[in-house]
């Protein structure tokens, strides 16, 4: 990527930059309106990053001369891009409309109704990596869409982790997933067997979700109650496939369906956008111009959401596993940074603990803080609706300092988008 043309001027670019501060570039308000993109709830305001508009542009130039659009028809039209396994990438079609039309689908979502129509309270999932990560975080985020059993994770071989979510559950009222793409896992089998005697035989046993079928059969597991999926589905992918069961047995097919929509919609702006309109494009480009021009080696994702505490960590695995390469597609060394260090967690709580060594340490660590408007499934008045305000105001608040610093004290209210004040 950074022998192309555009990596040159990129380069000048951020030269020029560096004698900048950020607070002389956000006194641009044309520059800052500029660097603000929207799609549909969706708000992506670039404006605290240290680059122009022109800089953008340069960005999605070098996108352009590295073939992006090309490798993107590629993904969708099933190449094999995944060149180790000579396997196409198939993750997308997880949340395809067709695919939940499909009897596959239709498997799922009958034994989720089932499990949520019986006495059985508690789901435990064990699982490790893309089995636990995306599905432990998509339950936490949609916690205000859970009316069916209680859905537990259980990731780590450290014995503690099962018997303590054990200890909270009955065997004759609780259904242990095992998921594991191999059914191999060694740390996931270990969990398993483990689960499997404290069932002892009682209640509703186990289920697995596998692409390997027949291994989870020949471990002991009920042909009925074994949940298959593509080998092309990558871990870190598959929650969208049947990884992602326990999530549908907490909140329902139908939701589980609503979530697939919402990801499939982002699927064709990816395909279809054009690059300057392209939210997975320019954010993506935000990590090259941020890791390989400005030369920053962390990122952090920071939501001030509660309920996507668990982002961060699945980001990491999203971003550090994909990128986190030091070679080539071809196998040549590759000569310049790869993924940054992928960090963060929930606000307000971060600044109660690193926040100010973003504020006042030697380390540069470009930021994603993540606001949502309202509080999904939550209709708040009073002093609960003020308690959003302020949080609101905090991640805003942090967003302005950490962008221009206290020389030049920000009136709060006044970041404060007006809707946010209205809230």
């Amino acid at each position: 990527m950074l022998s192309a043309k555009a990596a040159k001027s990129l380069a000048e670019e951020a030269a020029g930059l560096n004698g900048l501060h950020l607070r002389d570039l956000l006194a641009d308000s044309a520059r800052s309106r500029g660097l603000v993109y929207e799609l549909g709830d969706l708000r992506v305001d670039l404006s605290r990053q240290k680059l122009r508009t022109e800089t953008v542009a340069m960005l999605l130039e070098l996108a352009s001369q590295t073939g992006l659009a090309g490798k993107i028809e590629a993904l969708f039209a099933g190449a094999h891009i995944n060149r180790s396994e000579d396997r196409a990438v198939v993750h997308m079609a997880q949340r395809a409309e067709a695919r939940v039309e499909s009897a596959e689908y239709a498997g799922l979502a009958a034994f989720a109704d089932t499990v949520r129509d019986s006495d059985i309270t508690d789901v435990i999932n064990i699982g490790i990596g893309g089995s636990d990560l995306g599905p432990a975080m998509v339950s936490a985020a949609l916690a205000s869409h859970a009316d069916g059993p209680v859905v537990h994770y259980v990731s780590n071989v450290d014995p503690a982790h099962l018997h303590d979510v054990l200890a909270g559950c009955t065997p004759d009222t609780t259904l242990v997933i095992t998921t594991s793409k191999t059914f191999t896992t060694a740390e996931t089998m270990r969990n398993a067997a483990l689960a499997r005697d404290w069932l002892g035989g009682r209640g509703p046993g186990m289920a697995a979700v596998t692409a390997a079928p027949k291994v989870a059969r020949d471990w002991g597991v009920a042909e009925d109650r074994i949940f298959d999926f593509d080998e092309g589905v990558g871990g870190r992918y598959s929650l969208w496939s049947a990884v992602g069961l326990p999530v549908m047995i907490g909140i329902g097919p139908d939701h589980f369906a609503g979530m697939l929509e919402g990801a499939a919609a982002m699927d064709e702006h990816f395909r279809t956008a054009p690059f300057e309109a392209n939210l997975p494009v320019l954010m993506g480009m935000m990590r090259v111009w941020n890791r390989n021009f400005m030369g920053h080696a962390a990122h952090g994702i920071m939501p001030y959401d509660q309920r996507l505490h668990l982002l961060p960590a699945w980001a990491q695995q999203l971003e550090m596993e994909s990128n986190g390469k030091s070679v080539t597609l071809e196998g040549a060394a590759i000569g310049h940074a790869t993924t940054p260090v992928i960090w963060g967690t929930a606000g307000t709580g971060c600044q109660h603990s690193f926040f100010q060594a973003l504020h006042q340490g030697t380390d540069i660590v470009p930021l994603d803080i993540l606001l949502p408007l309202r509080p999904t499934g939550l209709h708040l008045d009073g002093d609960w609706a003020a308690s959003h305000r302020v949080l609101a105001a905090n991640a805003l608040a942090q967003a302005e300092a950490l962008a221009i610093g206290s020389p030049n004290e920000p009136n709060r209210t006044a970041i404060l988008p007006e809707t946010v004040r209205r809230a």
